[in-house]
């Protein structure tokens, strides 16, 4: 069809600071994963779907296939939706004391 674009899984992102590989980066109500290194100001590419081992709170007790929330002011994961942005659910579950969870993002 003449008219397509793309499959949409990545998007091209303007850095308003620098973002490292691998960084859970928000994009309005949508979250992204930076494939590589972008500087501020530079465009870079993100991904918005697939599944990422992200921070998440330590104390929360994730169960696989739990809705998970990112918190922006904290840059990680929550089980907190209040003043949070929901980003995916949880692939694997993570218990108390791990700081990270397997996520599937944008689902």
């Amino acid at each position: 069809m003449k008219n397509y674009i793309q499959e949409g899984e990545r998007i091209q992102y303007t850095a308003g600071a620098a973002i490292t590989s691998g960084q859970m980066v928000l994009v309005s109500k949508r979250l992204g994963v930076a494939t590589a290194d972008i500087a501020n100001g530079d465009v870079g590419v993100l991904a918005m779907d697939g599944v990422y081992e992200i921070a998440k709170l330590s104390t929360d007790v994730v169960a696989q296939g739990d809705l998970l929330y990112w918190d922006n002011v904290n840059s990680r994961l929550t089980l907190t939706a209040t003043s949070n942005t929901l980003a995916g659910y949880a692939h694997a579950a993570a218990g108390n004391g791990v700081t990270t969870v397997k996520i599937r993002i944008n689902r």
